[in-house]
């Protein structure tokens, strides 16, 4: 009869304090995540990290530390989100492109952080921008549909490539009861354009967004304002598309101009317009598909790099749409358990 297979033990010196706290997060968070998706043991002593299990966990997670070294090596945190991604990937033998990823830096934040595409799917999308005039980008929330978006608008202004920044997106939510918020126009579509300043700040700080919004450098407006112009020279970021008509959706696309880029971005399971009206992003990537010049993106659950109960809870939501949709479809759907 054959022995229990036996159990080894590996250790990764790490270069210095910064890495080893990027590595293992805060009170050690990471290392016990990295237990719990591998089965090893997985302990710091100092500047060693200590890995010891049967030799399938341990060649996960020693594979899982190596392909997070871009990060933790140059002292960037590390995010439970982080190890799920790079596990995923590993698994699915698509470990050195995930390497390859983590080198990639777009920008360094205000912060000191080096700002990546998280997942092989966030890196395809970048690259669609980068060779796309214009570039549809479908997903849910806390894929990074739109602060990878405006780190590339941010990095075509730097470099010159464009003159000006315009974001933009509808306010549904308000409808008639804008006449009800105190303040100018402006001051009533604000909160609805919130993400796209927070973007912004933590790409250029408070101060220099302050003064690019000043001499409209960059332009945050509501969706209404895009009527009859034409955007030339700009780089554009369409948010929440998933509430625009298709007549909006028309109208913004066609507003493109010389020496332009558009990424529209948007969440089609999160659509705020009346049962009965058509959402103008869907449509569009519908109608656009194969269009030369446009480049449709589709992120997924897997791509969500915010927190990891974020993935969970836009998991669970898919599943019950589908059940949703199984049930009108007169098919039964499954019990839950």
């Amino acid at each position: 009869m054959a022995g229990a297979p036996a159990i080894t033990s590996f250790t990764i010196d790490l270069p210095d304090q910064s890495a080893a706290l990027a590595l293992a997060g805060e009170a050690e968070i990471n290392l016990h995540r990295l237990e719990a998706l591998t089965g090893a043991s997985v302990v710091m002593r100092g500047l060693a990290l200590s890995l010891r299990g049967l030799p399938p966990q341990l060649e996960r997670a020693a594979g899982v530390v190596e392909l997070l070294r871009p990060l933790w090596q140059e002292g960037q945190a590390v995010s439970t989100g982080d190890l799920q991604t790079v596990l995923a990937a590993l698994d699915t033998g698509q470990g050195a492109a995930q390497q390859q990823l983590g080198k990639q830096v777009l920008v360094r934040s205000q912060s000191g952080r080096l700002l990546r595409p998280r997942t092989l799917k966030q890196q395809a999308y970048v690259e669609a921008i980068e060779s796309h005039d214009l570039t549809l980008a479908l997903g849910p929330a806390g894929s990074g549909k739109t602060f990878l978006a405006a780190v590339q608008a941010v990095k075509m202004l730097q470099e010159r490539k464009v003159e000006r920044l315009i974001l933009t997106r509808p306010a549904v939510e308000a409808g008639e009861r804008l006449g009800f918020l105190p303040g100018d126009l402006q001051q009533k579509v604000d909160p609805y354009l919130r993400p796209l300043y927070d973007a912004l700040h933590a790409l250029l700080g408070q101060e220099r967004t302050s003064s690019l919004l000043d001499r409209n450098v960059i332009e945050v407006a509501p969706l209404a304002y895009m009527r009859g112009r034409t955007l030339s020279d700009a780089f554009v970021i369409l948010d929440e598309a998933q509430n625009t008509t298709p007549t909006q959706m028309r109208m913004v696309l066609t507003r493109l101009g010389e020496n332009s880029r558009m990424v529209v971005t948007g969440d089609p399971s999160q659509i705020d317009l009346p049962a009965h009206q058509r959402s103008g992003l869907i449509e569009a990537a519908q109608v656009l598909e194969g269009v030369e010049g446009v480049a449709i993106c589709r992120l997924t659950a897997a791509d969500v790099v915010r927190h990891p109960l974020v993935q969970r809870l836009v998991q669970a939501y898919a599943l019950r749409d589908r059940d949703r949709d199984s049930n009108s479809s007169g098919r039964p759907s499954l019990p839950h358990s």
